[in-house]
């Protein structure tokens, strides 16, 4: 595993590799690596031949009273997992090689429609960070796949919807969350939570399955579940953000006509936002 710090050296390195006939697989990430993003970079290389990590804390995509100075950077334990991994370039610019003009007068990148409520709502200007800097990743490394994980429902989304609407020339895979034992999703804002938090952090994956499994069994009254599963996240020691139940492609508001669809939730505990996800499908419609 080779890691470069410019676009140069990244554009260079995938030229070899294309030229020697091989398909390139991207994985976009803030680093903080856990076993949730080296999941997505073996399956990765279950799909492609040349497999490109990007780490890059993205200023763009973190609201002014967010978590940016303070997210976690771990390069040297990220660089040992991913080799582990099997990762064949690991791509880590800084700021100014990302945003040469300054964050300012950087063009952005807007997709409506699914951007918007959930996450959208609740953080301003997010998702165009977010699409903004895949664009470029995208325009970058010019891969032919890109894996994205599904605890980020809504992001995942978006980047469809922009590959979608863009005609980019990248295949897009989402991957199922991983979780620890007792069902929390892996996220690198775990680590803020204290042992009395991580105890109860778990609740809003069973707040998730519950609602999950009352559709499941008939229940159609969205109205009522999102209220129940609220007051449970309140009961469990949350500060709930949202709960929705949403159509799963379109993120619209379910219908008792869907059939696929998707439970989204955002809940404080302390300072620290988690996000989770758990998609239903009912069957015999």
């Amino acid at each position: 595993m080779i890691t470069v710090k410019t676009i140069r050296e990244l554009r260079a390195a995938v030229a070899r590799a294309r030229g020697e006939g091989k398909r390139i697989a991207l994985v976009p990430t803030m680093g903080n690596l856990h076993a949730g993003h080296i999941a997505l970079v073996e399956k990765a290389r279950q799909r492609a031949d040349f497999v490109v990590v990007s780490i890059f804390v993205n200023p763009l995509q973190f609201g002014p009273n967010e978590d940016l100075d303070n997210y976690p950077r771990t390069l040297a334990a990220d660089q040992e997992k991913l080799f582990g991994a099997g990762c064949n370039l690991l791509f880590v610019p800084g700021v100014e090689e990302m945003y040469p003009g300054g964050l300012q007068s950087q063009t952005q990148v807007s997709v409506t429609g699914v951007s918007e409520g959930l996450c959208g709502d609740r953080r301003p200007g997010h998702f165009d960070g977010v699409a903004t800097v895949v664009t470029k990743l995208f325009n970058i490394a010019q891969p032919d796949i890109a894996i994205f994980g599904e605890k980020d429902y809504q992001q995942l989304a978006v980047i469809r919807t922009m590959v979608r609407d863009l005609n980019m020339p990248v295949q897009i895979f989402g991957e199922p969350t991983v979780r620890a034992g007792d069902g929390l999703a892996l996220s690198s804002r775990n680590g803020y939570l204290s042992e009395e938090q991580r105890a109860i952090a778990p609740a809003l994956y069973r707040t998730l399955c519950d609602a999950a499994a009352a559709i499941q069994a008939g229940e159609r009254d969205f109205d009522r579940l999102i209220r129940d599963g609220l007051a449970a996240l309140e009961r469990a020691g949350f500060r709930p953000d949202y709960l929705e139940i949403r159509e799963a492609n379109s993120l619209r508001p379910a219908t008792a006509a869907d059939h696929q669809l998707v439970v989204l939730a955002a809940a404080f505990i302390g300072n620290t936002r988690l996000i989770d996800n758990l998609s239903v499908e009912i069957a015999g419609q």
